[in-house]
């Protein structure tokens, strides 16, 4: 059986270069990115967690924790964070799993037949507060992720769990967002506070909360 959204992402303990660790006590009450990489040092995994560390202010907004996973031993991560902040001008600060027996990679199906060899695919896990899956994402190892989509997901997730509404495509926060079918017209004017607006149209504007012009 494979994980599906609205499943519980699996919870476990493992060594990170924060020590160690269980998955659902440490992002407790928070929203996660948990993601998987490769190999150590290798040139596309070093500018992606580079690229999360970066990010880490941005996360921080969003009550966002990240985590990377890949297989190697724990010796191994300590030996390349320094490298990943020498390369991309951000030091390594968050914790990456160290899962050498694969019982993580295997426990989200992060490892694929197929894929070339034994390590881990490109996949990210999007995790609520509740601890339940909202987005899944693989990517091949030939092809760095694009971590700007993965903000504006988190943004979209939360903006939807606040209000009756969907976001359109290439949705971000103050761009029109649309209002639920399943609302009606006063429970709409009643939940975002101003009239004028056509049921299931692009018709009001998130920025911080749901607002129709």
């Amino acid at each position: 059986m494979g994980l599906h959204l609205g499943d519980n992402a699996p919870d476990f303990t493992a060594m990170t270069t924060d020590g160690e660790i269980s998955f659902h006590e440490w992002k407790k009450g928070s929203w996660a990115v948990f993601f998987s990489h490769p190999a150590d040092f290798t040139p596309v995994c070093t500018t992606e967690l580079g690229r999360t560390a970066a990010l880490m202010g941005e996360f921080a907004k969003r009550n966002t924790k990240a985590m990377a996973l890949s297989i190697d031993p724990i010796d191994e991560h300590h030996k390349w964070a320094p490298d990943i902040g020498e390369v991309t001008g951000t030091a390594l600060n968050f914790p990456i799993v160290a899962d050498p027996d694969r019982k993580v990679a295997e426990l989200y199906d992060m490892i694929h037949p197929g894929a070339g060899d034994t390590s881990t695919v490109r996949s990210v896990f999007i995790v609520d507060p509740d601890n339940k899956l909202r987005l899944m994402l693989t990517y091949p190892k030939s092809v760095g992720r694009n971590f700007d989509e993965i903000v504006r997901v988190i943004d979209a997730l939360q903006a939807t769990d606040k209000d009756p509404i969907a976001t359109p495509a290439d949705w971000r926060p103050g761009e029109r967002v649309i209002v639920a079918m399943a609302v009606s017209t006063e429970d709409a004017k009643k939940k975002l506070k101003r009239p004028g607006f056509r049921r299931g149209s692009v018709v009001c504007v998130y920025a911080g909360s749901a607002e129709m012009v």
